[in-house]
């Protein structure tokens, strides 16, 4: 482990000396975590997962191709047309017999 002495800037600013930044593989715009010790701060790489956001059109989907059975698949094409969408018009794999 390497210990180096930094000094906080403006605005509360510290820089993480570059030896370290190379060894954790922390780059300009990467995200941390900053954590309240008891003994201090700890400051470490943060994982950061995209969130994917669906359409309407991409959530009846889901919910078409899902179905289980002849019953859930009525159940579904009913909570697209709730949506305000037209199940027929929805690419989908359907149960089959339906």
């Amino acid at each position: 482990m390497i210990a180096e002495t930094s000094k906080v800037g403006k605005r509360g600013t510290i820089v993480i000396p570059a030896a370290i930044r190379r060894r954790l593989r922390i780059e300009e715009g990467a995200f941390v975590i900053v954590e309240e010790r008891e003994d201090g701060v700890l400051i470490r790489p943060a994982a950061v997962m995209p969130i994917e956001m669906y359409t309407a059109e991409r959530r009846a989907e889901f919910l078409l191709s899902n179905a289980i059975d002849a019953e859930d698949y009525a159940r579904a094409r009913e909570e697209v047309r709730r949506m305000g969408l037209d199940p027929d018009a929805i690419p989908h794999y359907a149960v089959a017999g339906d």
